[in-house]
């Protein structure tokens, strides 16, 4: 028997009592109005007869008209808003998900999905996701008493794990916690809720004034985006934290004429270059064919000064032929393109972490990060004197920053 068509239409809900949440349903084109309500109320804890939903910039009000009828198709967003006068039921699955319930805290600029509450709901999250939510500067009613700033302060620095997500997702109110003082943390905990207050009842405010106007609709639309990619940046952390952190790259010990060297193996290059300076070093400068010379494009642009069409190259105990392009300026002595590995059929093992020559069968262990080149750590250069691991952080705090100052 077919399988009939099912169309997933995302809900952007926003109650009376200035709380937010979004979630998806999964419902046939022919499910009528009425029903659809019905399926928002388990979803969010607002009664059906109190909510209203609206989609391009329409009140939808005939409740036994279908979803179709109205031009809903897969994937379309519409906005679920509260009638005022009413709070929220206990919410239905939305007690599942990942953000709960915890101290209101901000980070200035920020902006997050909150997640409903029932106001007499016991307190069960794990400890682990309150500090979530204090580090990402949520704000949600809390159980009674833990509102208050001398008692999340003592919970964060009882708690190393906690501490360390504080520091990385809301920085200001670390250091307002490790000064040691009580009055600094308070202010600077109160200061981020009465901003983030303040922003909820402005984009309150412009949703009550016209829930058609295409200003709000493309802020509520900005909003999921910012949501969605939250949560995906969240969940990121969460299961494949490596993917922030810094990889360490494939360089080798090799030898040029009797010279120590440690090469980078870099199969995305073309051809094999070696620095001017190193070319010096090896007393291979005599001979560089400058007829050859040019420009090599890559990232960015370096000057070509020639090439040296044969010399050989220690690896271990094998002595391979290879062709050098000597490059100007080039921070790092050599670099194994791709012409040299294919010449001698050299593959890369990242499971042995070894780079075989095809031709000989020879292993050599790829460095590790504690003999890389002063070029290839995490410090390196002019102008880069944070490391990569810092720039990621900083990059995640400061563009949630730049999208709050944007909004306003």
């Amino acid at each position: 028997m077919p399988r009939a068509h099912v169309m997933q239409v995302t809900v952007y809900c926003v109650r009376s009592d200035l709380s937010e949440a979004t979630f998806s349903l999964q419902v046939s084109p022919d499910f009528e109005l009425y029903n659809f309500r019905l399926l928002c109320e388990l979803e969010s804890g607002i009664p059906a007869d109190e909510i209203q939903i609206i989609f391009l910039e329409r009140l939808l009000a005939d409740d036994h008209r279908s979803l179709s009828s109205y031009g809903l198709r897969d994937g379309d967003v519409v906005v679920l808003l509260q009638k005022d006068g009413a709070g929220p039921r206990p919410p239905g699955r939305t007690a599942s998900l990942r953000r709960t319930d915890c101290p209101g805290v901000a980070e200035p600029g920020t902006s997050s999905c909150r997640a409903p509450h029932a106001p007499h709901a016991p307190h069960r999250a794990p400890r682990g996701q309150q500090a979530h939510g204090l580090a990402s500067g949520e704000k949600r009613p809390c159980a009674q008493g833990l509102d208050s700033p001398a008692l999340i302060r003592s919970m964060l620095l009882s708690n190393p794990h906690d501490l360390s997500l504080l520091k990385e997702h809301n920085q200001p109110l670390a250091e307002a916690l490790l000064s040691g003082n009580l009055e600094t943390f308070s202010q600077v905990l109160m200061g981020q809720q009465r901003e983030r207050a303040l922003r909820e009842q402005e984009r309150l405010r412009l949703f009550a004034a016209d829930p058609f106007d295409l200003e709000a609709q493309a802020k509520i639309e900005e909003e999921i985006r910012q949501q969605n990619i939250e949560e995906n940046m969240s969940i990121a952390m969460e299961e494949a934290p490596e993917s922030f952190g810094q990889v360490t790259m494939l360089y080798i010990n090799c030898k040029v004429n009797g010279h120590p060297l440690k090469a980078f193996v870099d199969s995305g290059a073309q051809m094999t270059i070696v620095s001017q300076a190193c070319a010096e070093r090896c007393n291979i400068i005599r001979l560089v064919d400058r007829r050859w010379a040019g420009i090599a494009k890559g990232v960015g642009t370096q000057r070509i000064i020639g090439r040296v069409h044969l010399a050989q190259i220690q690896i271990e105990g094998d002595f391979l032929q290879c062709s050098f392009s000597i490059l100007e300026e080039q921070p790092m002595d050599m670099l194994l393109g791709l012409d040299m590995l294919r010449r001698h059929q050299c593959s890369i093992d990242l499971k042995k972490n070894v780079l075989v020559i095809g031709t000989t069968g020879t292993q050599t262990h790829f460095l590790p990060e504690g003999e890389l080149p002063l070029c290839a750590k995490l410090v390196c250069g002019a102008g880069q004197e944070d490391s990569p691991d810092k720039e990621v952080a900083d990059t995640i705090k400061h563009s949630v920053k730049d999208l709050g100052q944007k909004k306003r």
